[in-house]
């Protein structure tokens, strides 16, 4: 059942039940069409209310049904909306919690809406990459008026129904119960012809086409990588200029190019792949969650400050655990001004900040933190460190409270095994800034339980993060994959290239930032000290030395303001380096290296081949559960550009044999060692399948 009809006297209801969000799936469409077909031959009924059971009227299309014949089969949206809009009688949509997407088109076409305040309403199919397909960028402008529908469909965003109130979208906001206040409104309008159709009402601004042609150039300056922004544009300027049905069909023919570019493929496949990354196979989704009350964080430095305010921003108390008050003092002011910052920003009130800070405590003592239900490591990247941390936790901490460690590269099975708890221990690799960055790489550990990693899933969706989990390895997922993305950045520099010309090639790609920059950022001391345990460990494994020299110089980064880059004091401007180019050149001759001109298009190639490679490995090895956890860690994690889709899913659109030739074309150059084509990758391309 994905609607039921009743009768409350002379008015019918029609309740969607397709829980979570009543998609409109074909089951429930035809369900709506049958519904509304059986009020119109029943003399006793002289209006309809359509509304939503459990959380909302509805979330737009069903995401079960994306990519199915079942998408497409009658009756479709555009046919429902035509049945509702053409009924002889009056049709109320009653919108409470959503009215998203096709729910929205849906409302739309309905002669009348009434809502309740709190209702989410918008036209999110931009950040699938494509438009709105069944109206609603010719109908949202008859409402709203041309600026107003334009922000919300070029944005996606949500807006609250109480917002919109006062415009012809909502005919009258119910207070109290929303099915009884629906059915009054029904009786009061039961008997008015005509029925009023939102496609008969005209949009009008004066100096349209000037505002329009503003919306285009602001459009192309922010969504260049985008096409669905600007065809979102095109099409409400159709709902000005064109009759309703051609502006219709306008948007229809947008919309069907849009579902075929690789761009809005990308962002399907990132929509699928968040999805995805929740569930475990092997951990039912009934599991008992541990509650997750209140937290401790070891460490009041960046990163440990930074996943004290997740915690806090949801709400949950937590106390940060220093040896020295003025660590502690340092780490609460540094809380305290990210939050003002925000607050300078309009994204936090006075009392909100008050009440954030509020939730953060801090203390000196391991043994005040022992009733929290969860503690995150977050110390020095040094296994004695970690150990000494983990013996003491195991001493204080309460009997099935979560022990957590934000290491980035160590073994987690490791320090698991400095308690008497193993099966308690898990990875939390939050991504710095932790307040900021949108990944947690959850670290399964060898003996870690089914609810453990069930309630630390559940708790980064409360923290607002992504969470992709990751088998133990040397740097997980991100990390171990982003060592040989930096390794051939390091063997570009002796070829020929310089810094600014590798970050500027795979920045023009559409990273966020290219590996030296990124690198300068992070700290550059902190892939030194990595490296220099890879030397003693895996001896086998090559790098350039480059970065080893650069390193000796004390050029640690910006915090230095010396790097790959030069940089002025507060000024996180990258100055490309003479000095540092000279030793580049002189590092070539020193190991007898010819240096040649590189493309940008060699340069792009490597540097994302190497992580395709080693991302083939992990899942061969099954580090990472599928291919599109992968995709999630580099579009969250790493700045990869997201109209590409993360670095496996871009490896589909080029084609795997292709990879694949490029990677044994790499492997007759320098280092050849370091392109050694994973198993799987040859596998999938000699069988012409994909990783997703």
């Amino acid at each position: 059942m994905t609607a039921t009809y009743q009768v409350h006297g002379d008015i019918a209801v029609i309740t969607l039940e397709n829980p979570p969000v009543n998609g409109l799936g074909h089951a429930t469409r035809s369900a709506i069409v049958d519904g509304v077909q059986r009020a119109l031959e029943d003399a006793a009924i002289r209006a309809i209310v359509l509304t939503g059971a459990g959380k909302g009227f509805s979330g737009g299309a069903d995401i079960r049904e994306f990519n199915t014949p079942k998408a497409l089969q009658e009756p479709s949206l555009h046919t429902v909306i035509r049945v509702v809009e053409s009924a002889g009688k009056p049709v109320v949509a009653a919108i409470h919690g959503l009215a998203m997407g096709g729910g929205l088109e849906l409302a739309l076409g309905c002669h009348y809406r009434v809502a309740v305040a709190g209702a989410q309403i918008a036209l999110p199919e931009v950040k699938l990459g494509i438009l709105p397909g069944a109206g609603g960028t010719q109908r949202l402008p008859r409402v709203l008026g041309l600026e107003r529908a334009l922000n919300m469909i070029v944005s996606g965003s949500p807006v609250l129904s109480e917002k919109l109130a006062g415009t012809r979208l909502f005919d009258q906001m119910i207070d109290g119960d929303l099915l009884q206040g629906a059915l009054g409104f029904a009786r009061g309008i039961a008997d008015q012809r005509p029925l009023p159709k939102v496609r008969d009402l005209r949009v009008s601004l004066p100096n349209a086409d000037g505002y329009l042609q503003f919306a285009r150039n602001t459009v192309r300056a922010v969504a260049a990588q985008f096409p669905a922004p600007l065809k979102c544009v095109d099409a409400v300027a159709a709902a000005v200029s064109k009759p309703f049905d051609e502006g219709l069909h306008f948007e229809r023919q947008l919309f069907l190019e849009l579902v075929q570019t690789s761009e809005s493929k990308a962002l399907r496949h990132a929509f699928f792949a968040e999805r995805a990354a929740s569930k475990i196979p092997d951990v039912p989704g009934d599991t008992v969650l541990r509650p997750i009350r209140s937290a401790a964080v070891i460490g009041a430095g960046t990163m440990g400050g930074g996943i004290a305010m997740n915690f806090a921003n949801a709400g949950i108390p937590v106390t940060m655990l220093e040896t020295k008050q003025e660590a502690l003092d340092k780490g609460l002011a540094t809380i305290r001004k990210n939050y003002e910052n925000s607050m300078k920003k309009g994204k936090l009130t006075q009392a909100q900040l008050d009440q954030r800070m509020g939730l953060i405590g801090s203390t000196l003592s391991y043994e005040s933190i022992g009733s929290a239900d969860i503690v995150i490591e977050a110390v020095f990247e040094d296994m004695a460190v970690k150990e000494a941390v983990f013996r003491k936790l195991d001493e204080v901490m309460k009997p099935g409270a979560i022990l957590a460690s934000n290491t980035s590269t160590l073994d987690v099975d490791k320090i698991a095994q400095f308690t008497r708890r193993p099966q308690d221990v898990i990875g939390t690799h939050f991504f710095s800034p932790a307040n900021v960055m949108k990944l947690l790489e959850i670290v399964r550990g060898r003996q870690t339980a089914n609810d453990v990693l069930a309630t630390v899933m559940d708790l980064a969706k409360k923290i607002r993060k992504t969470g992709v989990v990751s088998g133990v390895c040397d740097g997980f997922i991100g990390n171990r994959m982003v060592e040989q993305y930096i390794r051939q950045a390091g063997f570009l520099l002796e070829e020929g290239c310089l810094p600014a010309q590798v970050d500027r090639a795979i920045e023009k790609f559409g990273f966020a930032m290219g590996p030296f920059r990124m690198s300068d950022l992070a700290g550059n001391d902190i892939g030194w000290y990595i490296r220099k345990r890879r030397y003693v460990e895996k001896p086998e494994v090559t790098y350039s030395r480059i970065a080893d020299k650069l390193c000796e110089q004390g050029r640690f980064g910006q915090k230095t303001s010396a790097g790959w880059y030069d940089y002025k004091p507060g000024d996180r401007k990258a100055r490309p380096s003479e000095a540092v180019n000279q030793m580049i050149i002189a590092h070539s001759a020193e190991i007898g290296v010819q240096r040649r001109q590189v493309s940008d298009e060699e340069i792009v190639e490597r540097l994302v081949y190497a992580l395709v490679n080693e991302g083939a490995l992990i899942v061969e090895e099954g580090i990472a559960l599928r291919a599109s956890d992968i995709d999630m860690v580099y579009l969250t994690g790493y700045g990869f550009p997201l109209f590409r889709g993360g670095p496996m899913f871009y490896a589909d659109t080029v084609g795997l044999p292709n990879v694949l030739m490029a990677i044994r074309r790499f492997a007759k150059g320098h280092h050849p060692e370091a392109w050694r084509p994973a198993p799987l990758l040859e596998k999938l391309a000699t069988e012409g399948k994909t990783f997703n």
